[in-house]
């Protein structure tokens, strides 16, 4: 089983409900394994792991052990790259977040930056202009805005650099670039060989345009009910919404068959 973790196992307050946390165990004591593949930086998930298993995050750029916190996979954008990325958002106006060594830097403290640090419990390390300081490859960035300005900062991002980065949206308001060679689904066929599952074998959940090669990726795939539409389109399913812990009612009632 692999799952998107925001909007998928987890509804708007955060939490990783006590239905949703039983539900993951029964899978997991029937055999199964458990993959959470996240958006998230690595230490902004690791409180909502239940298991053992690899977590893939930054969109699949990074795969880590829960327990030792070892980096098993680690694919981040080659510096030229990013700073050719950093100034063409900047340049339209928007500011963004850099992930370095599992860090958050940014340019200066804005209420986006702000707001993204509270919802994920995450410190914020200020650097001053990007560009000057960069000297590591970030493993992703991340444009924090308006849905409707990030739409169109996504298409003219998209045509300028034609396939040599990542970009998606995982969150409404959170547009996400990235390696152009990871996605969700490639971070889980990392796990999947690691620890010896199959694609026909494995059902995942998601919600978010970010979640496309997962559900693609997968043997049978479900869409929460608050998921974006391509994305129901897509999957084989659609289950009841994050809220009403959709994830949670499809894993009972798959075991109680």
């Amino acid at each position: 089983m692999a799952c998107d973790l925001d909007r998928t196992l987890i509804g708007e307050d955060y939490v990783l409900r006590p239905r949703t946390r039983a539900a993951l165990e029964a899978v997991r004591d029937r055999g199964a394994d458990v993959i959470v593949v996240t958006g998230r930086m690595f230490q902004a998930v690791r409180r909502y792991l239940t298991g053992p298993e690899p977590v893939v995050c930054y969109q699949g750029a990074l795969v880590a052990d829960p327990s030792s916190g070892e980096f098993l996979l680690h694919v981040p954008i080659p510096v030229d790259l990013a700073r050719e990325a950093i100034a063409a958002v900047q340049d339209s106006g928007h500011g963004l977040n850099c992930y370095v060594d599992d860090e958050l830097y940014v340019a200066a403290i804005t209420p986006e930056a702000e707001s993204y640090a509270s919802f994920q419990h995450i410190e914020l390390h200020v650097v001053g202009p990007l560009l000057d300081w960069l000297e590591r490859p970030p493993t992703k960035l991340v444009v924090v805005g308006d849905p409707e300005r990030l739409d169109a900062l996504g298409a003219k991002l998209r045509a300028h650099f034609d396939g040599r980065l990542f970009i998606a949206k995982s969150l409404p308001f959170f547009l996400e670039l990235a390696h152009p060679d990871v996605s969700k689904g490639s971070g889980l066929q990392f796990v999947a060989d690691r620890l010896g599952f199959t694609r026909e074998r494995t059902i995942a959940f998601g919600d978010g345009e970010n979640d496309l090669e997962l559900i693609d990726w997968a043997g049978y795939s479900v869409a929460v009910g608050n998921a974006h539409p391509v994305v129901k389109a897509r999957a084989d399913l659609t289950c009841p919404s994050a809220e009403e812990e959709g994830v949670a009612q499809v894993l009972e009632a798959f075991l109680a068959r």
